[in-house]
């Protein structure tokens, strides 16, 4: 036979392995060392190629990971509390009481909001902050004309604040003051201080002139916004005090009287006019129960006579008990609840039970 035979047909339909020993033995006997190395070779170069391969792809997989991780959006950032304005709490302002970490200050201002129809004065998303003290926070309020109203709330919390900007002596940064249907913040100067002659206003203190005796500070309003003789001045202004149970108070000095006095003299000043509406900031403060009790009842009777939208800012809850019809309870510069009395004592909302009912348990603390 020579070297190379032919295998004779259907003979080796069975491949063999290419490193089986007939196929050793055979590349042995063709006296062909070299070959065999070769074929070694290319067998381990195979081999080198799958692994590069495979260290390629995982390269490969490991990259669109690590782009797939960074294209994805990073998470938004955390500002917190943001108004009804835009600004942000802790950055652009903050709030007496409120930490910046606080995302929801107003999660207790739940309580229902009765919406009267017939409102001598309407606060319509009032804003007010004093550097980045953020006293009023969209605050929204209507006030019932022929009502004796209270706005009750902790101290500090923007129940004066509130006051000034009825009667103009503050503008809002942002929001609407409505007083009998006009604008306070867009009015003029001279029309500004025509609507101020609707208002009576009793200041914490009587803030009566210490200069001047009980029957001039009465007269004062009258001679400086009416045209009226000095008769007729004398005659308003011994019925009002009358009223008040001053009668025989017309010459003394506002040092020669109680507190209780003073503050009796000032409520006959702001009734001079006949106002269509009276005020009254926190008129108990530093009042004995019997005089702060005397005290309301006189301001029952003379709502009783006059009518008109009376507004009472106080935090003591007897007041509220003996003259409200209606409670509004403002807290952090914005209204928990509000409505008629009755069903503000007997409210389901847990900050408004806790001040109502002077309780220690609820969301309201010494800070």
């Amino acid at each position: 036979m020579s070297e190379k035979e032919e295998t004779p047909e259907g003979q080796g339909s069975e491949e063999t392995p290419i490193n089986s020993p007939e196929v050793e033995a055979a590349v042995e006997s063709t006296g062909e060392p070299e070959v065999a190395a070769e074929m070694e070779a290319a067998d381990e170069a195979a081999a080198a190629d799958d692994s590069i391969g495979d260290g390629e792809q995982e390269l490969e997989d490991a990259e669109s990971v690590q782009a797939a991780v960074t294209n994805e959006p990073e998470p938004a950032e955390d500002k917190g509390f943001v108004a009804s304005d835009g600004a942000v709490l802790g950055r652009d302002f903050i709030i007496p009481g409120v930490g910046p970490g606080d995302h929801d200050p107003y999660k207790w201002h739940t309580g229902p909001k009765q919406k009267t129809t017939n409102n001598a004065i309407e606060i319509v998303d009032v804003v007010k902050q004093f550097g980045r003290t953020r006293i009023l926070n969209g605050l929204n309020l209507g006030l019932p004309d022929d009502q004796i109203s209270m706005v009750l709330g902790p101290s500090g919390t923007g129940k004066s604040v509130l006051i000034k900007h009825i009667v103009g002596l503050l503008y809002p940064d942002h929001g609407d003051v409505i007083v009998k249907g006009d604008s306070v913040p867009d009015l003029s100067d001279d029309d500004l201080f025509e609507m101020r002659k609707k208002f009576g206003l009793l200041f914490q203190d009587g803030a009566l002139f210490g200069s001047m005796n009980i029957f001039d500070n009465v007269a004062f309003p009258l001679r400086q916004h009416t045209d009226k003789g000095e008769e007729e001045i004398e005659h308003i202004c011994t019925r009002r005090l009358r009223e008040v149970g001053l009668g025989e108070a017309h010459d003394k000095m506002p040092n020669e009287l109680s507190g209780g006095m003073r503050k009796r003299a000032g409520f006959a000043r702001a009734l001079v006019l006949d106002p269509e509406i009276v005020m009254f900031d926190e008129p108990d403060s530093g009042l004995d129960p019997v005089r702060t009790a005397l005290l309301c009842e006189l301001i029952k009777e003379v709502h009783a006579e006059n009518g008109g939208c009376y507004m009472v800012i106080s935090h003591d809850l007897g007041t509220a008990r003996r003259i409200a019809d209606f409670i509004a309870v403002l807290w952090k510069g914005r209204i928990v609840e509000s409505g008629p009395k009755e069903e503000l004592f007997d409210s389901d909302n847990e900050f408004v039970h806790q001040f109502l009912q002077a309780d220690v348990v609820g969301p309201l603390a010494m800070d």
